[in-house]
């Protein structure tokens, strides 16, 4: 008889369990993921970048440019572990699989000596402007792909002489490449930076 009254109140909750499950753990994912991919197909499957045929990138997440030529994006913190000792993390910047913070605060000073390095380096390309604070700080996720018009706009003078173009075509060309606020209201203007060397590319080769 215990038996019975137990199964009889412990039905109504597994099949609530089992029906939950299926709703929000099956059905809804999938319904959500053809949603997206029927209204927002591009987005939806990761706003892939192509060149030439083959993928170059994606609009949602950075790539560490490095080179004089082209425009950096903002440092990353992200970290991917150490082949030679699986304890420990090495730097990996835009490390898709491991999107993090640094964590550190503003009493590190480890965090103090990387923005006084990267200040200075700063600096040295461009004496006469005041250095963005989008190209000394980290983000959240490490995986920004967009950077500010004032920080674009600071490279120009290191680029246009890297490349041996006008910085006047350049400010053009960083200005043509701005995006607004989503629905005029929402974020801050803003630059992709693979976007923004990729229409570099077209308009000169490094």
């Amino acid at each position: 008889m215990k038996a019975s009254v137990m199964l009889t109140h412990l039905r109504p909750t597994l099949v609530i369990g089992l029906a939950l499950t299926v709703i929000t753990g099956l059905a809804y994912p999938l319904a959500m993921t053809g949603l997206a991919g029927a209204l927002f197909p591009a987005k939806a499957a990761g706003s892939l970048i192509e060149r030439d045929g083959r993928v170059v990138g994606s609009g949602f997440i950075g790539q560490n440019f490095t080179k004089a030529g082209y425009f950096h994006g903002r440092p990353s913190a992200t970290t991917a572990p150490d082949p030679a000792d699986a304890t420990k993390t090495l730097p990996a910047p835009y490390n898709a699989s491991n999107s993090a913070g640094s964590n550190l605060g503003p009493t590190s000073k480890a965090l103090a000596e990387r923005v006084s390095g990267d200040l200075a380096a700063l600096r040295a390309e461009n004496p006469t402007d005041a250095v963005p604070v989008d190209l000394v700080t980290t983000s959240g996720s490490g995986l920004d792909p967009e950077i500010s018009p004032e920080a674009a706009l600071f490279q120009v003078p290191r680029v246009a002489k890297a490349r041996g173009v006008p910085e006047e075509s350049l400010r053009a060309l960083v200005t043509s490449r701005v995006q607004g606020r989503t629905l005029g209201i929402l974020g801050e203007p803003r630059v992709n930076v693979l976007a923004l060397n990729l229409a570099l590319n077209d308009l000169a080769r490094p």
